[in-house]
């Protein structure tokens, strides 16, 4: 499982450790981008998508929504599952995210047990 990557969009730095060291003791690769600005300098500088991507809604720079129009406008990463990792938990935002081209949406606080199971569903059905 040591060739999945994952990146973290996320600009909480606790949060941003917590799920760097959840995915990594399953076994997952990780990069981590702290806010907008380098969330886009990763997709932009990667000549190969990750396995998956965990996304913030509220960035600095950039937010959540725009990052997933550049992940979608990208070639070859059209079809990178997006997992939407937000404080944001109104039907209106949730919509918004999955209209923009998100796969799927978890409300902070999360619970590491749900979300490990998101992520695995989703790189199941990449496979």
């Amino acid at each position: 499982m040591t060739d999945t990557s994952i990146l973290i969009i996320e600009d909480d730095e606790h949060i941003g450790q917590i799920l760097t060291f959840i995915l990594q003791r399953q076994g997952y690769q990780t990069t981590l981008a702290g806010d907008g600005l380098a969330a886009r300098q990763a997709v932009e500088g990667s000549s190969t998508p990750p396995s998956l991507v965990l996304l913030d809604v509220m960035l600095p720079y950039l937010d959540g929504f725009e990052v997933v129009r550049i992940i979608r406008a990208r070639d070859g990463w059209q079809d990178v599952p997006i997992v939407m990792l937000t404080a944001k938990h109104t039907e209106k935002d949730i919509v918004r995210a999955l209209d923009a081209g998100a796969n799927d949406y978890v409300v902070k606080p999360f619970q590491p047990n749900e979300l490990l199971a998101r992520v695995r569903r989703h790189l199941k059905e990449q496979a």
